[in-house]
C-alpha cells in the first residue's frame, strides 16, 4: 500500500502518542512501499509477488527514508573487541549498531523520542536477540542519545543510505535494497541438547519452514539459537509469528 508523506507523518505521530503509556511497548512502522514507485524494482523478477496459505506477499524492500520505531538498548565492555556478525571487531567507541534485519553497512539515523537527541550509526552486527528491542547501539551511540543510565529508550530509526562508511554516504547512489533470507527465532539455549530437541520437534513446520541451529558466542560462552528459515519476506514471517505457536518469537535475517 502506498502512503503520502503527510499520511505517514500523521500515522507516526499517532503511534508515538499511543505508545507513551508503556516503556517497553514496541511499535513496528513498516518501511515505505517502493513496489509501486516509478523506477523501482517493481518489474524485476525478484519483485514478483508470491502466495502462501492463500495470501499474497511482496518481497521486502528497504530504502532511503524508511522509518521504524521501537525500543533501543546498548552493549559495551562485555563485547568490546569481539567479532560482530559482519566479521569485523566490535569497538564500543565507534558509532555502530546491531539490527535484526537491515543490511550490513546500512547507515541509520537514530532519534531518542524522549529527549530528541540523535546519532548516526552504521549497522555491523545482528541483534538485539530480544523480542521487544529494535536496535542494539554501541556505547558511543548510546552516550550521544543520553541513554547510558536508563539502558533502554524509545527511538525512531530512519534509513539514510547504504555504504561502507558514514563519510562515503553522500557519494553512494543506491536508494533501495530488496531483502531476503528471513527467519524466525523460536528458541535460545545454553545447552546444545535443548536446541537439538527443539530443532527436531520443528524439523519442517507447515511443510515449508526448516529449523536450523545457529551457534553464537555471547560473553565468552556458547549460545545455541533455533531459527525457522524459508520466509521470503518480513511480512510473511510476521504473519507466522501472529499465529502464536512460539512465545517470544521474533524476526531475524541471516
Amino acid at each position: 500500500m502506498w502512503y503520502s508523506t503527510k499520511a505517514v507523518g500523521i500515522f507516526l505521530l499517532l503511534l508515538i502518542l499511543g505508545g507513551c503509556g508503556s516503556k517497553q511497548s514496541v511499535v513496528y512502522v513498516p518501511p515505505h512501499s517502493f513496489a509501486h514507485s516509478k523506477g523501482s524494482h517493481a518489474n524485476k523478477a525478484t519483485m514478483r509477488p508470491y502466495r502462501v496459505n492463500g495470501k499474497t506477499y511482496h518481497p521486502t524492500v528497504v530504502g532511503v527514508g524508511s522509518k521504524y520505531q521501537g525500543i533501543a538498548s546498548w552493549y559495551g565492555p562485555n563485547f568490546h573487541g569481539k567479532r560482530t556478525s559482519s566479521g569485523e571487531f566490535y569497538n564500543m567507541y565507534d558509532l555502530t549498531a546491531a539490527h535484526k534485519t537491515l543490511p550490513m553497512n546500512t547507515i541509520v539515523k537514530v532519534t531518542n523520542l524522549k529527549n530528541g537527541r540523535t546519532a548516526i550509526v552504521r549497522i555491523n552486527d545482528r541483534g538485539p536477540f530480544v523480542e521487544d528491542r529494535i536496535i542494539d547501539l554501541s556505547y558511543a551511540a548510546a552516550k550521544r542519545l543520553g541513554m547510558i543510565e536508563t539502558g533502554t529508550a524509545p527511538v525512531e530509526l530512519e534509513v539514510l543510505g547504504f555504504g561502507s562508511t558514514i563519510e562515503t554516504l553522500s557519494s553512494q547512489s543506491q536508494k533501495e535494497v530488496v531483502l531476503g533470507n528471513f527467519a524466525v527465532q523460536i528458541g535460545s539455549f545454553h545447552r546444545y541438547e535443548g536446541a537439538k530437541i527443539t530443532q527436531e520437534k520443528n524439523a519442517l513446520v507447515q511443510g515449508r519452514y526448516k529449523a536450523v541451529i545457529k551457534k553464537m558466542i555471547v560473553r565468552g560462552e556458547p549460545l545455541y539459537r533455533v531459527w525457522l528459515t524459508g520466509f521470503q519476506s518480513e511480512a510473511e514471517a510476521r504473519d507466522f509469528i501472529k499465529q502464536g505457536r512460539y512465545v517470544g518469537a521474533f524476526v531475524i535475517r541471516k
